[in-house]
């Protein structure tokens, strides 16, 4: 964020950037809105070098979990996510993947785990999409050629889920260092997954009906989480491109104490004691 000016202007300003004759320092609350991770000592500064990859990563994967809400409620009479089965491999997947890598240069540890994780879910989950591999056929018999009715089958992409799940819990609880979005987010898609799992259980046990609402209640979660990260997005942004929208974030950094300090002045001040 480095500028050789000396002048403050107002847009940094409504930002909350603060100059001084050689550089531009952003204040930590601003630093976790843009990049949704504390604010910590990194080495290098690649922050500063290169554009914030967070609203990309975010973009695919609302572009990807958006379709995939839809069709899971049926909208438009749609049935299965075959003809659109692209999202999950070269939209959500290649723009996370590609977020992720320069999270990582960055040094922006959650964001970079995060659009991991959720890249993997998509490329794996995409698999089953695909009808060409025919996944069900071990399953297959006279009665169900296909195997994808069988309760094998269906047992196991429910374990499949609630695995996926536990794994999304697990990052819910870290996004409650910082905003409460990211929050909401992680914690619906961990209730959407749990709800889809249900969903193949019941189907696995042949309760049909009862599957079919349990997938449409999944989508529904699925679409929330896709309509905040498409708010969040939006923030992001905005705060990028100078727009003042003052939306709020519900910013939970407030809560835990201050990691914006020097890494090697606080091991100093800790000997000193």
């Amino acid at each position: 964020m480095a500028h050789k000016l000396g002048v403050m202007n107002h847009s940094d300003e409504e930002k909350g950037l603060h100059r001084s004759e050689t550089s531009v320092t952003m204040p930590p609350e601003l630093f976790e809105k843009l990049y949704l991770t504390p604010k910590v000592p990194h080495v290098g500064d690649y922050n500063k070098r290169f554009a914030n990859p967070t609203p990309l990563g975010i973009v695919g994967f609302v572009i990807s979990t958006y379709t995939f809400s839809m069709t899971l409620m049926g909208w438009g009479g749609a049935v299965g996510a075959t003809p659109v089965v692209g999202i999950f491999f070269f939209v959500g997947p290649l723009l996370l993947i590609f977020a992720m890598v320069f999270e990582w240069i960055m040094g922006n540890f959650f964001p970079m785990m995060a659009m991991g994780l959720y890249a993997v879910f998509w490329l794996s989950f995409g698999m089953l999409q695909l009808p060409t591999l025919n996944l069900g056929q071990p399953y297959a018999t006279a009665a169900d050629p296909t195997g994808e009715l069988s309760a094998q089958f269906n047992s196991v992409l429910g374990i499949y889920l609630v695995v996926w799940g536990f794994a999304l819990f697990t990052f819910f609880l870290f996004t409650l260092r910082v905003n409460a979005v990211f929050a909401v987010i992680f914690a619906s898609a961990t209730s959407a997954v749990w709800t889809l799992s249900s969903s193949y259980f019941r189907l696995a046990a042949g309760e049909l009906e009862a599957a079919a609402k349990l997938q449409k209640a999944g989508g529904a979660l699925l679409f929330i989480v896709a309509t905040l990260g498409w708010y969040m997005c939006v923030v992001i942004m905005a705060g990028e491109m100078r727009i003042t929208l003052n939306l709020p974030l519900g910013d939970l950094s407030r809560f835990w104490p201050s990691t914006d300090i020097d890494l090697a002045e606080a091991a100093a001040h800790h000997r000193d004691e």
